[in-house]
């Protein structure tokens, strides 16, 4: 099995945890987003998307962290990251899709370059205006459900792991990498500092990655 991958790339990381928890080895194909290789045509021929992650599993290959995630999900049961019950699972997919889809998209590499090199908006005024209202959108309405439905303070959902504490230990890490305010979501910290405790977290940590520069 091998993973397309960038060490700062959220999406690529939430796949890193995902074959973590499930004991699934692979190899790292690093792909390098700011030198722009996922847009040359080798890359290109493998995810016409020009983007990371993808997962090449001996011939299938799949594109998109939520649906390389449901894939592993489904290829390796145990552990599982979404509950046995259907209401359960559509509420664990809730606060997944609230970052996948409303946070993560406005804030991504390629749209911060084109506030910049196209629209000609300043450094500061993406970071500060564009990065840090999104973050605050999208935390709002999480920290309040995160405080419903967490049942213990350590896990987005229940007590028990699900694919929503995949995916806000690296949205998390990015709002503080460009220093947004996070005092006002002291749910959604103490999950991710309890989740950055855990083996599989903290081996697909940036840092942690060959390619970290």
């Amino acid at each position: 099995m091998k993973l397309y991958t960038y060490y700062r790339s959220t999406a690529a990381w939430r796949v890193r945890i995902a074959l973590n928890l499930k004991g699934v080895a692979y190899e790292s194909a690093f792909t390098h987003l700011r030198t722009g290789e996922h847009r040359g045509p080798g890359f290109l021929a493998t995810n016409p998307q020009g983007l990371i992650p993808v997962l090449d599993d001996n011939g299938v290959v799949l594109s998109q962290s939520l649906a390389i995630i449901e894939y592993l999900n489904e290829k390796y049961p145990e552990p599982p990251l979404l509950p046995a019950d259907p209401a359960a699972r559509a509420r664990v997919r809730s606060l997944a899709l609230a970052v996948a889809c409303d946070m993560h998209p406005l804030n991504n590499l390629r749209v911060l370059k084109f506030l910049q090199q196209r629209l000609g908006l300043d450094e500061q005024t993406v970071t500060t205006t564009w990065y840090h209202h999104w973050i605050a959108e999208g935390f709002r309405g999480l920290e309040e459900e995160a405080r419903r439905t967490s049942g213990d303070g350590r896990h987005m959902f229940g007590t028990s792991l699900t694919m929503a504490d995949v995916f806000i230990v690296p949205q998390m890490y990015n709002a503080m990498r460009f220093k947004c305010d996070v005092s006002a979501y002291p749910t959604l910290r103490g999950i991710c500092a309890y989740l950055e405790t855990l083996p599989a977290f903290a081996k697909a940590a940036p840092e942690a990655q060959a390619d970290a520069e």
